[in-house]
């Protein structure tokens, strides 16, 4: 399996179990945190029935806390932090956005710009 998914699944107060996917982990102030989103096995499926539909999915931030070697905990964030936390977390994506997109350009057309000749 070349992309394998880091999943976290939680139970909520009613016993209900919550999949989530772990999609980036970041320091701030010293502290781990961890970005994960809701996961669903079938990505062409979702909740309001539609066939092409792009919901916004739900993300949630985490203090990543180890337990031993090999495993972390998952944390609430305190409130007074989640503000700023949010900030760091847009930023990072839009960098990582970004770069994709730069990979994406043509090779071809990027090499005409050079003006080292």
């Amino acid at each position: 399996m070349d992309n394998e998914l880091d999943l976290v699944v939680f139970n909520d107060d009613e016993g209900n179990e919550l999949t989530l996917e772990v999609r980036d982990y970041f320091f701030y102030n010293g502290q781990e945190y961890a970005v994960l989103a809701d996961f669903c096995e079938d990505e062409e499926a979702c909740d309001c029935g539609c066939e092409d539909c792009e919901h916004d999915e739900g993300l949630y931030i985490m203090k990543v806390v180890p337990v031993d070697d090999d495993q972390e905990e998952f944390q609430p964030v305190d409130e007074s932090l989640m503000d700023e936390l949010i900030e760091v977390v847009q930023t990072r994506f839009e960098e990582m956005e970004n770069e994709e997109f730069a990979d994406a350009e043509d090779p071809e057309e990027t090499e005409g710009d050079s003006d080292d000749q």
